[in-house]
């Protein structure tokens, strides 16, 4: 008999029922420190003062009124994207799903105002993600997103990562748009080199291609930029946010230049719930925080602390561990041994872990983690890893 919540996650066996900055208390009243932060959408913590006040406030004002009325939430926000960011204007959604179904037809209805309406073909890379819609899975094409759920959406194609002359050899005159995370999360935290994306940029502009990046994971601070693609110098068409804009409340949008937006006209597109009145108040509170210098520049600093500690924790168990990579507070340790077997140790030591492909598990730590807290995250993971090697090694004599 199928449960009543459906059952389309494995959950682990923990209930967390308060948190406070990156620890949670489990329901028998045990602390975890959390280093996964809801997958990155906690960027402040958990209760952090300015977000509670925030949302306090303004649910005692306004919840929701719908986009057929002025919000004044709205507005200031966008203002605040506008002047930080490449962008011109800004939609607001609740989730990166939903940016994602934004941006696409956003792409193809651009080049459908230009008269060229064979100019609809959007490529995507391997090991990408996307959200769970149709346009997301289909933009990011993997077996495990699409098994089952087709026929998929039409319109993309699929290049291997980091491969040049793949997406070269891609390129014809129907490709409308390219889309492509900066930092790949769910793959297994894989940045893309800074010339990788100047060359994209470039060659999207020869062949008068939309940019698209999905910053939904790699966003809103966690490289120690406002977006990651800062660091490479160069911007995109079309971007796609969400997580950490909303601090955990549900939130998303779509940032866009005037020149790639300007068919999406009245009536073009739409939505409920985005950008209510709750969900700015919350994004306005985290956008004043995180978009600051020097609360950029200490992700930054904590961020080069914890990824020159976690050096030292692959060194010190070569047997478990193979490397660090990502960028910021956004890491990832490529083990050796099953990446969910060590995310089983870390709920024994009480540390909170997230899987990604390629047999990585993901640091995404709230960008408020204190220093106190990175020596405790490497005490607990140093800790997870000496308890998995000797589980292993007393099951391989045991055999």
């Amino acid at each position: 008999m199928i449960p009543t919540l459906l059952p389309t996650y494995n959950r682990a066996p923990l209930t967390f029922t308060s948190g406070e900055g990156s620890w949670l208390t489990e329901a028998g009243g045990t602390r975890y420190l959390d280093l996964g932060a809801g997958i990155a959408v906690n960027a402040l913590g958990h209760a952090h003062p300015a977000l509670v006040q925030a949302i306090t406030d303004q649910a005692q004002k306004l919840w929701h009124v719908s986009n057929l009325y002025q919000i004044p939430g709205q507005q200031a926000l966008a203002d605040k994207l506008v002047d930080q960011t490449f962008a011109d204007t800004v939609f607001f959604t609740n989730s990166g799903t939903e940016a994602c179904e934004l941006a696409v037809k956003m792409a193809r209805r651009h080049w459908h105002a230009k008269g060229m309406d064979d100019k609809t073909t959007v490529i995507g890379f391997e090991g990408s993600f996307h959200g769970r819609s149709s346009a997301g899975i289909a933009a990011a094409g993997g077996a495990k997103l699409t098994e089952g759920f087709g026929p998929l959406l039409p319109g993309f194609k699929h290049v291997p990562f980091g491969d040049h002359e793949a997406l070269k050899a891609a390129i014809d005159d129907t490709v409308g748009a390219i889309i492509i995370e900066p930092v790949q999360g769910e793959g297994g935290i894989r940045p893309v080199p800074d010339q990788c994306l100047k060359g994209l940029r470039d060659l999207c502009d020869e062949r008068d291609i939309l940019l698209i990046f999905d910053e939904v994971q790699c966003g809103m601070g966690r490289t120690g930029r406002l977006f990651a693609h800062e660091w490479s110098g160069i911007s995109p068409d079309i971007m796609m946010v969400a997580k950490g804009i909303g601090g955990g409340f549900p939130l998303g949008a779509v940032l866009a230049t005037e020149e790639a937006a300007s068919a999406m006209t009245a009536g073009s597109h739409g939505t409920t719930y985005g950008g209510n009145p709750l969900a700015m108040a919350v994004g306005n509170a985290v956008m004043d925080i995180v978009a600051a210098p020097e609360f950029l520049a200490e992700v930054t600093r904590k961020s080069g602390l914890l990824r020159q500690k976690l050096e030292g924790l692959v060194a010190i168990h070569p047997d478990v561990f193979e490397k660090v990579r990502g960028s910021g507070l956004m890491l990832g340790l490529k083990c050796k041994l099953p990446n969910t077997d060590l995310i089983a140790a870390g709920y024994a030591e009480h540390v909170l872990t997230v899987p990604a492909a390629d047999n990585v598990i993901r640091l995404l730590p709230a960008l408020t983690i204190t220093e106190e807290d990175i020596d405790q995250a490497l005490t607990r993971l140093d800790a997870a890893a000496t308890r998995l090697k000797t589980r292993s090694h007393e099951t391989a004599n045991a055999g």
